[in-house]
């Protein structure tokens, strides 16, 4: 299969043959390929922030539930679904709310296939579906909740050493007094809450999906989300788990590089993904096999 090279090839052969929608061409032959190799639905869920930073719509929000809805409609709901992710995350109530919607059209049988990044709210979908399938060089995150950047966890723990200095030392209070002034007076129980809400429906998704009819389910659910939802272990929003990582968590993974034609299909629809969001002003796409999709322009 192509390298992103050659796939960029494609792309100006295709410009030089006349065609105006050239990138949109090799993509979507490479995901009806990609579709009639594992039999399954496709949906493409990828976000342009990498190459569009500044995009205000590039997170997870209830504008994309109309990108899926456009994507499943008329699909043969039977085959499955394999959702390609590629997102740095976003609203957690949006995530549940497209978690409930894709369930209702595919019950459990989803599987999340990661070609690169799919990070916080990304990774809640992830754990939403039977398996998550990764390569080599395919990430995860935490999904510790976030305030405008802000990590929940963080504003706990700054809160807990304010209190444990000011029992050590009085003196100190008039300068954790100005560093915990800058949080409104209820922030701290939204915090606890957000914290609660993501480790419940993540523990939730993985009891009823992924370990559906496994005795010990609610044990491995609780041990992932220990591990995914805790600021504290995995130090930063942005920390990068690799697959190894996934599978020490407790996750079923497979590995994309066990099926050779798959990873050749998958890292090609990758990289024709990056051409297109590196090449035209398409900030966000969710696309199926047959060319179906919602694009959301950055400017």
């Amino acid at each position: 299969m192509p390298s992103w090279n050659e796939v960029l090839q494609e792309i100006i052969v295709e410009q030089q043959m006349g065609a105006q929608d050239s990138i949109d061409r090799v993509r979507r032959r490479y995901i009806s390929r990609l579709h009639q190799h594992t039999g399954r639905n496709i949906i493409c869920y990828y976000s342009g922030w990498l190459q569009k930073p500044g995009f205000s719509l590039s997170s997870v929000n209830d504008d994309d539930k109309n990108g899926f809805m456009n994507a499943v409609y008329q699909m043969d709901r039977s085959k499955g679904l394999d959702l390609l992710l590629h997102t740095p995350g976003g609203n957690i109530a949006a995530t549940e709310s497209i978690v409930h919607y894709l369930r209702q059209m595919f019950g459990t049988d989803i599987r999340a296939i990661i070609p690169q990044i799919s990070m916080s709210a990304g990774t809640m979908i992830a754990c939403a579906c039977k398996e998550l399938v990764m390569g080599k060089q395919s990430n995860i995150g935490p999904f510790d909740p976030q305030f405008g950047g802000i990590p929940a966890y963080g504003v706990l723990e700054e809160f807990q050493n304010a209190v444990e200095a000011v029992k050590a030392d009085p003196g100190s209070i008039p300068i954790w007094q100005a560093l915990i002034a800058k949080y409104h007076p209820s922030f701290l129980g939204e915090c606890e809450k957000a914290i609660e809400h993501a480790g419940d429906i993540v523990k939730m998704w993985l009891i009823s999906g992924m370990f559906k009819d496994d005795d010990d389910a609610l044990t491995k659910a609780e041990a992932i989300v220990t591990a995914l939802n805790d600021h504290a272990g995995t130090k930063t929003h942005e920390r990068h788990l690799h697959m190894d990582d996934a599978i020490g968590f407790g996750l079923k993974v497979t590995a994309l590089e066990g099926d050779q034609i798959l990873q050749d299909l998958v890292l090609t629809v990758h990289h024709a993904y990056m051409h297109t969001l590196a090449s035209s002003n398409a900030g966000k796409i969710i696309e199926n096999q047959s060319g179906q999709a919602i694009i959301q322009f950055s400017a």
